[in-house]
């Protein structure tokens, strides 16, 4: 861990860049190696060379160190890295036992619900879905339902919904219930919500936490890491194997150096993107937290610091064959699934996701690094103005 000059906390900036302390202590090196052992040796007497090194599964350095840096940027107690997003999903729900109810957000990520609706059939849990921006519904349900679990996605995917944490976690924690919060979108530099009472925080690593669309990874962070959900969640990814490799650990911890930098462009792109749609006359509707009239706005002003993240959703006039026609005529958009990586990406949702009730012209962005004025140019093209 590196230490505060004459003892004041460093920013997110300052931890991330140096990975939290992290170097090779056996070379000197200013990065730390990369251990690819899968087994460890012990001495004579069997007791292993290293504590707490026996076997791969469960002692990565490299994850360690990952999720040592980690848990710093998001204020956690502990951190658990998974081999993906949905398996820290998949993590936390094969805690909830048979009978019982879970609350989960409305139109999140489409992979998430899909496979919640699935494993809550098999395993007799009740599932119910409630719009959780809206805090009456959220309360009414959290009270009439009494829930082992309340799952909250904010800012959502793809309708960029803002749900406020701390209200939720409150509402969460009168009935008894505990609290996780998918903050993929916008990652631990720009939300921190264990801050505002939350008891699970959970990423999709994969995207802005690693930043380059090379590594898949999940990420669990907790602010007990006494609890029994914490021990069944750190029990079951051992024994189960749902771990990280060494590698993706490694250029994981190499993407987080870069990710308050990062971030930071993102936001200021997706912000200058947002503007520039709310005026184009070929843009019914813009999705996007930052833009003050977002029904959200105020909630994410708090929750949020630093900007507003890099994902962004617009609905183009005519419908899903002006919305696929301006898609496949964006010329530095890429189109392509994920979001959170240095390039820009474009996604027709409609396409991936045909019952959800998308509609049709609405396009989601993951905006990049690259020149703002570029992107808006590709766009003006492809749009016809």
């Amino acid at each position: 861990m590196v230490d505060a000059p004459k003892n004041r906390p460093l920013h997110p900036a300052t931890i991330a860049a140096q990975a939290a302390g992290a170097t090779d202590v056996e070379t000197g090196g200013v990065v730390p190696a990369i251990h690819m052992a899968t087994t460890f040796a012990r001495d004579v007497d069997y007791a292993p060379l290293k504590d707490n090194n026996v076997y791969l599964r469960s002692h990565n350095e490299n994850a360690r160190i990952a999720e040592q840096l980690l848990s710093q940027l998001e204020g956690a107690a502990d951190t658990l890295l998974f081999g993906s997003g949905m398996a820290a999903v998949a993590a936390v729900f094969r805690t909830v036992p048979s009978g019982a109810t879970v609350l989960v957000q409305k139109q999140i990520y489409w992979g998430t619900t899909a496979w919640i609706r699935a494993f809550c059939e098999r395993r007799d849990i009740t599932l119910e879905e409630v719009e959780a921006s809206d805090p009456q519904a959220l309360e009414g349900a959290c009270n009439s339902l009494r829930p082992a679990l309340v799952w909250i996605e904010t800012p959502s995917n793809p309708w960029l919904r803002i749900t406020d944490v701390a209200r939720a976690a409150k509402m969460a924690h009168d009935v008894g219930a505990t609290l996780v919060v998918d903050s993929t979108a916008a990652s631990p530099v720009l939300s921190q919500p264990l801050r505002y009472g939350a008891d699970i925080v959970m990423h999709s690593a994969t995207k802005g936490i690693n930043g380059h669309s090379d590594v898949l990874a999940g990420a669990l962070c907790v602010a007990d890491p006494d609890s029994r959900m914490w021990q069944d969640i750190r029990a079951d990814r051992d024994m189960a194997g749902a771990v990280l490799g060494p590698m993706e650990a490694w250029l994981l911890t190499r993407g987080m150096r870069t990710l308050p930098l990062r971030m930071r462009e993102m936001s200021k792109n997706a912000m200058t993107l947002a503007t520039y749609l709310m005026d184009h006359p070929a843009v019914e509707e813009v999705l996007y937290p930052g833009l003050p009239d977002h029904p959200g706005h105020a909630i994410a002003a708090e929750q949020m610091t630093g900007g507003y993240g890099c994902l962004l959703s617009f609905v183009v006039r005519g419908g899903g064959d002006a919305a696929l026609k301006a898609a496949g005529r964006l010329q530095l958009f890429h189109r392509a699934t994920s979001l959170g990586g240095v390039e820009s990406l474009v996604e027709h949702r409609h396409t991936i996701e045909p019952h959800t009730g998308i509609p049709e012209g609405l396009l989601r962005v993951s905006v990049g690094i690259e020149d703002a004025d570029d992107l808006i140019n590709d766009l003006a093209q492809a749009l016809g103005q």
